[in-house]
């Protein structure tokens, strides 16, 4: 789940290109373009990626151009696909999360993608995607959304702190007990008694609600109702894992306040941190940046393991022509194939979306020589959908509100979830 800052071009979606006949020999053939916003910045090895791979399926599939557009991060990408989508100029595809389904089915957005699933090959695709993400990408018998960069969350823990606290490098923490008791062990101060380095960091700007979330599912609880009209924020159990989480910063052993989701892995490489919590998709940063042995390990349980997935999917915009349409739904098949989602996970960290991408030759000797990156694929069995609602944007934002009140110390736990809830309940009335 990478996000990173807003690119301001605005290319003009699905034109369609009739190319010049050669005289007398042949009828004029139209390429059709596909506009596809992509949650990246410009430049950088992700972006090169994106293109390269659009190059490659225009290569193969010459009646189409794709055009990549990079739109900034996740928010900065929906904002800018709802405001062309109003100019009556949208994508005709887009990587968003695959937590804005209600949103883009609420704005009559989307189309589904089952009117394009027509041959037994097209039902086998669509069905060989990992359960745990299809569970953010259908709603009422219909399929929105299609995986593509989605993660989980995971604990990264650093082996050579692990060894000089005495703790075992091969063993990472299993439960909240055990991650409480080895972040006091792994916390470090100087003489004049100020942390040089915490011994756990859980991330709480951005997306505080995702991280939390994971806590909820741990201590027996789902934030929020399939039907996306519902949540849970004043439940027992999920104040409990509130209190938790504030428990960490006033015992010293986590940074108090909010903590920066964008610096989390830089506090990581520079050893001021020895545990952090963070997506599956930093897994290839952490791997080219931190110069000492590391850990990858599922979550610590409370009740239960778990995580909630995160992510990207592939939508397709309803004001596009069938044409493009169609040819975005070949290049999302195209690019979601197994090879090309084991390259895309070798790339960046990500999880590939099926089975079959990690029984392809490059994942299987991937996870050989490099194991960290199979842990989040063991993590899905005990994985639920990410937090997702109606009005998501405000409702989420309810929740982060309550969340930073509560780590900064202006509410308590309990007062920050009973006002969270209110809240939602409010802004969810309408859509029950």
């Amino acid at each position: 789940m990478q996000r990173r800052p807003f690119h301001h071009a605005l290319i003009a979606a699905g034109a369609t290109i009739a190319l010049g006949c050669v005289p007398c020999l042949v009828r004029a053939q139209a390429t059709t373009e596909i506009s596809f916003f992509f949650p990246v910045a410009v430049g950088g090895p992700i972006a090169k990626y994106i293109d390269d791979t659009a190059a490659a399926f225009s290569k193969h599939n010459p009646a189409i151009k794709v055009t990549p557009i990079y739109a900034g991060s996740y928010q900065d990408t929906i904002v800018k696909a709802l405001t062309a989508l109003k100019s009556g100029q949208p994508p005709v595809t887009s990587v968003l999360l695959s937590t804005d389904m209600f949103t883009l089915i609420d704005e009559d957005a989307i189309v589904p993608f089952d009117g394009f699933v027509k041959t037994a090959d097209d039902k086998a695709w669509l069905d060989s995607f990992y359960k745990a993400f299809m569970l953010n990408s259908q709603t009422g018998g219909k399929t929105w959304g299609v995986p593509f960069q989605r993660s989980t969350i995971v604990m990264y823990y650093n082996k050579e702190m692990f060894k000089e606290a005495g703790l075992d490098p091969n063993k990472p923490p299993a439960s909240w007990a055990e991650m409480a008791d080895a972040a006091k062990k792994l916390t470090k101060k100087d003489a004049a008694g100020k942390v040089t380095t915490y011994g756990v960091q859980i991330p709480s700007s951005g997306f505080p609600y995702w991280l939390f979330q994971a806590l909820a599912i741990q201590n027996g609880v789902v934030l929020a109702n399939d039907s996306g009209n519902a949540v849970r924020f004043n439940d027992p159990k999920v104040i409990e894992a509130l209190e938790y989480w504030v428990d960490l910063t006033r015992q010293g052993v986590h940074p108090p306040g909010v903590v920066e989701w964008g610096t989390t892995p830089k506090d990581f490489f520079e050893k001021k941190v020895a545990m952090m919590w963070t997506t599956t998709g930093n897994l290839t940063n952490v791997k080219n940046n931190a110069k000492f042995d590391f850990g990858v390990a599922m979550l610590p349980a409370k009740l239960q393991k778990g995580s909630p997935t995160g992510g990207g999917n592939f939508y397709i915009f309803k004001k596009s022509s069938p044409a493009q349409q169609e040819a975005a739904f070949k290049f999302i098949q195209w690019i979601t194939q197994p090879e090309q989602a084991a390259r895309w996970s070798v790339e960046t960290g990500y999880v590939a979306t099926s089975e079959a991408a990690y029984a392809t030759d490059t994942l299987r000797k991937y996870g050989r020589d490099f194991p960290p990156a199979l842990v989040a694929r063991d993590q899905l069995p005990f994985s639920l959908a990410e937090f997702s609602t109606h009005d998501n944007q405000r409702v989420t934002k309810a929740l982060n509100d309550g969340l930073q009140a509560a780590l900064t110390g202006s509410k308590t736990p309990a007062q920050a979830m009973a006002d969270a809830q209110r809240e939602a309940d409010r802004l969810l009335r309408s859509y029950k």
